[in-house]
């Protein structure tokens, strides 16, 4: 008898209940619902990294399954958030503007609505003109769609080239850097169309929800990550199970042989390369209007450097794992350079984790992959399946 979805992947229940747990209490305690237990500030970070949390499940199916180390998924990830910071810019910096200009006793032209909004959005980097790039800036549905649409055909062009090419290995990751540190270094330039430097700012400020407090708006982004999150294990978790899982990770295993049994593996890791940018950027989407900035340095290489530590730290080849380790990554390093972690002073020497965080995650990192390769996850594993 063929055993269901659920029963070959019993830890699917176990997140979806752990996870929805997490979520009720946290709502339950939040400052949206007058219980005060938990700060709107606090709430934002565990959002975030609900966020977080879901490109390390894009990045453990690209890795840890299909074993494609893409250090380019943060760029994905910028998209999606650029894409839907764009609307917010466009439609807040609309409302503060349009109204002032209604107020004089001469009606504006549209041209001139479309010179001042661009004024006050432009007006940073010396110009007033809207790019190209946000023809349809003020369309919500359009964006929506180009936070799924630009990461899926970009990691589909790119995919394609990679490997139809046969480009494997060390040699793929550099070419996923080069692209990330391409995008980064473009849009750093004023004339990139996205404030150069400056990035795109006051995104927590949602357009038509003025009067709403950042308690209630916070939460609502919380829930909506939560539910991002759970839908997308349960598909990933689809994904690499059957006959479409054992394929994929015959490929991470042994990819010519996969080749000699007559499967197209070009077309299954183009498949994973894709799905997974896509996610990455919807991940982008939800993180940044909680972030309420985004700008070139958020999508430098180090940054999907830091994913593949999450993910090798957590466990990869294991969803949960790539969750465990990028909550429990991303909530640490949140501790140590907010300054919430404590100085020791060594006498000759004094100890400051703002500035010693990444020589620890570092060590963590060289650390688990010496001696326990199958990262935090793997603890589940030996407590599920220990010996008697």
């Amino acid at each position: 008898m063929q055993k269901t979805f659920i029963a070959q992947n019993p830890s699917v229940l176990w997140f979806l209940a752990t996870l929805g747990l997490f979520t009720c209490i946290v709502a339950l305690m939040s400052e949206a619902t007058g219980v005060d237990l938990i700060s709107t500030s606090f709430l934002k970070t565990l959002g975030k990294t609900l966020c977080l949390c879901l490109i390390a499940i894009a990045m453990d199916v690209v890795w840890g399954y299909c074993g494609i180390l893409s250090l380019g998924h943060f760029a994905f990830f910028g998209i999606g958030g650029y894409a839907i910071g764009m609307w917010l810019m466009y439609a807040r910096t609309e409302a503060i503007v349009v109204p002032n200009l209604m107020a004089q006793t001469i009606p504006p032209t549209p041209q001139e609505i479309s010179d001042a909004i661009g004024n006050q959005i432009f007006g940073v980097v010396g110009s007033s003109e809207f790019p190209m790039i946000w023809t349809f800036a003020d369309n919500l549905l359009v964006q929506m769609l180009m936070i799924v649409l630009v990461p899926g055909f970009l990691a589909l062009i790119f995919g394609w080239l990679a490997f139809r090419s046969r480009v494997t290995g060390v040699y793929l990751s550099i070419l996923t850097q080069a692209m990330t540190l391409a995008l980064s270094l473009y849009l750093f330039q004023n004339d990139s169309g996205l404030r150069g430097n400056n990035g795109l700012s006051g995104l927590q400020n949602i357009p038509g929800f003025e009067g709403a407090p950042q308690a209630t708006i916070s939460l609502v982004f919380f829930v909506a990550s939560a539910f991002a999150l759970a839908f997308s294990y349960v598909f990933f978790a689809w994904v690499v199970s059957g006959k479409m899982g054992s394929v994929v990770k015959g490929i991470r295993d042994n990819e010519a042989r996969v080749r000699f049994l007559g499967y197209h593996v070009e077309s299954y890791k183009l498949f994973i390369f894709t799905i997974t940018a896509i996610v990455s950027g919807i991940a982008g989407a939800l993180y940044y209007p909680q972030a309420g900035i985004i700008n070139p340095g958020e999508i430098a290489p180090i940054a999907s450097i830091y994913l593949a530590v999450w993910v090798a730290i957590g466990g990869r080849g294991r969803l949960y794992g790539a969750v465990i380790g990028a909550a429990f990554v991303s909530l640490l390093s949140s501790w140590f350079t907010g300054g919430g972690a404590p100085d020791i002073n060594l006498g000759f020497y004094t100890v400051q984790w703002t500035d010693w965080w990444l020589v620890l995650l570092g060590v963590s990192f060289v650390a688990v992959t010496l001696f326990f390769p199958k990262g935090i996850g793997g603890l589940f594993d030996y407590l599920v399946r220990k010996p008697s």
